[in-house]
């Protein structure tokens, strides 16, 4: 029996998202009181609504927004895995989100049976994009209709469940992941908690892009690892 994945069928994601404002501060107050009763019961004792908008309001769909999605395919050449990645980023998200949907569109007339691929992508990438898209008129397409969705019905390889084995217990991050598998790190000069301090006080985009670019490029190497095969070169990344 042949349990390999099928990397040729694969479109590897990963989003970087920020809050929707720098500060709580800046939030109208009907919107104040919406971010505390959404997160009040959530936190905790003592931590300000200022703090916890600071937290977690990029992770949260209805807070945030995405900044960056960055794509990769497998290629295979003379016996040998290439990645080539792309990115879509902006401080203008619908435009952001039509430009992914023609890319995912594109890929679906190509690849008719393609799954999405990453790192928690069943619980946290795919969902906000799906919701993003609702708040921005953006109709989803088929592929992305997965409100009335069986779990088994999602055509998704994440490697979140991946390495689960069954056991819905367990979570581990992609670093913690890759480091056990022996694949090199994306956490360089940055990691996620850093992302909306780089977007809004640094006014840095290029530098969230390429840290989302790694993330991929991680992703890849850990599914690699999966299929028990030599993990990528430099000279295997092909950024277009």
């Amino acid at each position: 029996m042949n349990n390999a994945l099928p990397l040729h069928k694969l479109f590897l994601l990963d989003i970087e998202t920020v809050p929707q404002q720098p500060a709580y501060q800046q939030l109208t107050i009907e919107w104040q009181n919406r971010w505390w009763h959404k997160i009040a019961k959530t936190i905790p004792e003592g931590v300000s609504p200022e703090d916890s908008y600071l937290q977690r309001a990029g992770i949260l769909a209805e807070f945030g927004k995405i900044v960056c999605i960055s794509m990769g395919c497998f290629q295979s050449r003379n016996n040998e895995n290439f990645l080539k990645i792309k990115s879509i980023y902006s401080h203008n998200e619908k435009e952001l989100l039509y430009r992914f949907l023609d890319i995912s569109n594109r890929m679906c007339e190509l690849k008719g049976d393609f799954q999405f691929a990453g790192h928690n992508i069943k619980e946290f990438d795919i969902p906000y994009i799906c919701r993003r898209m609702i708040i921005n008129h953006i109709p989803l397409p088929q592929y992305l209709c997965l409100h009335n969705a069986k779990p088994w019905e999602v055509n998704m390889l994440d490697t979140l469940h991946y390495w689960r084995f069954g056991d819905f217990k367990n979570y581990i991050t992609l670093d913690l992941l890759a480091s056990v598998l022996g694949v090199p790190t994306s956490k360089t000069d940055m990691d996620g908690s850093m992302v909306q301090e780089v977007y809004y006080r640094d006014n840095d985009l290029p530098r969230i892009v390429e840290y989302c670019q790694r993330d991929v490029v991680v992703v890849a190497n850990v599914l690699l690892r999966f299929n028990n095969m030599p993990l990528l070169r430099d000279e295997h990344i092909i950024i277009s």
